[in-house]
């Protein structure tokens, strides 16, 4: 990525899928190579479940946290609900990253409403660059779940000019010790990763 670029990424999903922690490694990476960056996050019911937002904006100089619609670069999404919700913001050639892991809103969970069908194929139809991934078969996120925002984060940082080397310190920053063995396997497994 060159210094005069922009790129606006967009990180959803639910409470306690990780997407602050997926922010605040992919903003450290940025500032580790000068750029400007904007941080902006929305966790009103993550508790409970409740969808969570995260804005990454990056460039030589960015005025405002938050992306417009239409303009994201990158929808990084941990569910794949939570891709389709929030697809409007994608701009024309940007790209989806998403897990095909289902989390049911409440009222799905209450009986009020179904879970949408055919998901997947409603993304792919909005957005023809899309990378698909079930984290939870496909990778390491496999025996920790909790891995599964760092495997989505690898897939990412595939598609961006940034040494993995900047990516995987970042991490390490990020998180306690105890916790940089497996998630460093989980970036590997996303930067390596190829849709069957």
């Amino acid at each position: 990525m060159q210094k005069s670029e922009k790129v606006d990424i967009f990180i959803s999903g639910v409470g306690g899928q990780g997407t602050i922690l997926a922010g605040k490694v992919i903003s450290t990476v940025a500032l580790q190579r000068g750029l400007d960056v904007k941080l902006s996050e929305t966790h009103g019911m993550a508790q409970r479940g409740g969808s969570v937002v995260t804005h990454v904006r990056l460039g030589s100089r960015i005025y405002s946290p938050l992306a417009e619609k239409g303009e994201v670069d990158f929808l990084l999404a941990f569910e794949q609900l939570e891709a389709l919700r929030w697809l409007e913001y994608l701009s024309p050639e940007g790209t989806v990253i998403v897990n095909r892991q289902k989390s049911e809103p409440l009222p799905v969970l209450t009986g009020v409403q179904e879970y949408p069908r055919e998901v997947i194929q409603k993304i792919r139809q909005r957005a023809p660059r899309t990378v698909v991934v079930d984290a939870l078969q496909d990778t390491v996120a496999r025996e920790n779940y909790r891995v599964t925002n760092i495997v989505l984060v690898g897939i990412l940082a595939s598609l961006l000019d940034f040494p993995a080397a900047d990516w995987e310190q970042a991490i390490q920053g990020s998180l306690p010790p105890r916790l940089h063995e497996i998630n460093l396997r989980a970036f590997q497994d996303g930067l390596n990763y190829r849709e069957k």
